[in-house]
């Protein structure tokens, strides 16, 4: 069984209430479809359905203060709760403490050394790596862990070979913003297809969406429900191909995982993170998603749950 698991950073599971929560007022006909009409907002969890299982599980892990960045994706790639080893949550970027964690335990890392073919498969810019070789920026927790564990993050030509998609999903921004006016665009529904095919390549895939948790900080209703249409867009176009193949529901060769790592866009009320729980949506074989959300209660069960199916 292989895992592709979307990373939605800042996404929590919020009120039904479309004045305060782009999760409640976006047209999102895809998510419905597989949550028998419900929307991701705090009232649709627990749901097992044919297709799709949702969970409402805990950001916080047992530790006061608001989730963070560093510390939550630390967790999600670990499985340890580092919070409560260390004694407080940390973000955005990881301190040393918190990478430490990342040095050899990582989901990446573990499947690397056990022959298990693995990527992040978002593509960087040039200028990123500029940043990073410069020591003006340092990377987050998900590229840090995957650079620890010995494998490289895609560049410019991976994005443009279609072998990585752009973190807007699309690549719009890096002609738009970046200036790469000759780089490949793909619309939603084809960058969800080729997010499904580029996922059948590996035991494990991980993409990050980091755009939701920016839309959350600067409180933009009209740019988050936008963010959140044309995720489901992409949602559509991932989920189609399983199902096409000879005729044959091929769920059972992909489980897809969408979780985040702490609230924040779900309540455009305030700046800050929530305290909200954050979505366990997993896509798949009905079997396969019993297992995988089996006890599933906080972020320290998603290492494990990716890890047993990986191996199985």
């Amino acid at each position: 069984m292989r895992v592709l698991f979307i990373f939605l950073d800042g996404i929590g599971l919020g009120q039904n209430d479309p004045a305060i929560n782009p999760l409640a007022r976006a047209d999102m006909p895809n998510l419905k479809r597989l949550l028998d009409g419900r929307s991701l907002t705090r009232d649709a969890a627990p749901f097992y359905g044919e297709h799709a299982s949702l969970l409402a599980i805990d950001p916080a892990v047992g530790v006061g203060g608001l989730p963070q960045s560093a510390t939550g994706q630390a967790i999600l790639l670990t499985g340890k709760n580092i919070p409560a080893e260390l004694g407080y949550h940390y973000g955005p970027k990881p301190n040393g403490e918190v990478a430490a964690y990342l040095n050899e335990g990582s989901l990446f890392s573990r499947c690397a050394k056990e022959g298990k073919k693995t990527a992040l498969i978002n593509a960087y810019p040039p200028r990123y790596f500029q940043g990073i070789d410069s020591g003006k920026r340092i990377y987050s927790s998900i590229p840090l862990a995957v650079t620890n564990a010995g494998l490289s993050l895609f560049r410019h030509d991976a994005l443009y070979e279609g072998r990585a998609l752009s973190a807007d999903f699309t690549g719009e921004g890096w002609r738009l913003m970046l200036g790469f006016i000759d780089s490949p665009v793909l619309d939603p529904h084809q960058a969800g297809r080729r997010l499904a095919t580029l996922a059948k390549e590996y035991d494990f895939s991980l993409f990050e969406y980091w755009a939701s948790d920016y839309a959350g900080h600067k409180q933009e209703m009209e740019t988050a429900v936008g963010l959140m249409e044309t995720f489901d867009k992409v949602l559509g176009g991932l989920i189609e191909p399983l199902k096409e193949e000879s005729g044959k529901n091929t769920n059972e060769e992909l489980l897809i995982l969408i979780t985040s790592d702490h609230g924040n866009m779900e309540d455009l009320s305030t700046r800050k993170h929530t305290e909200a729980d954050v979505p366990a949506l997993v896509i798949g074989d009905k079997t396969a998603r019993e297992k995988f959300t089996r006890d599933m209660k906080d972020l320290t069960d998603i290492a494990p749950a990716i890890w047993k199916t990986v191996m199985d």
